[in-house]
């Protein structure tokens, strides 16, 4: 019982983890065409836009800024 309620656990955590990306997103909506088109750059633009209000929160600049934002908005869009 407890290996089952374990294992349900973790694969809802997995999921929510995975979901938290924009083209997990956008397929979880079943979008396509210019809906999807639409949806993945408005998410991409949050997305960058949040991972630079998160660079500056941690004091980066320069390459160390945009490295950062680079990474975080690769792993936003789930690529």
């Amino acid at each position: 019982m407890k290996t089952i309620l374990a294992a349900a656990l973790l694969t809802m955590i997995a999921g929510s983890a995975m979901a938290d990306t924009c083209a997990a997103t956008s397929a979880a909506k079943n979008l396509t065409g210019a809906a999807k088109t639409s949806f993945m750059n408005k998410c991409l633009k949050d997305a960058q836009a949040s991972c630079q209000t998160q660079a500056a929160d941690k004091k980066l600049y320069g390459a160390a800024a945009t490295s950062f934002v680079k990474k975080c908005s690769k792993d936003a869009a789930g690529q």
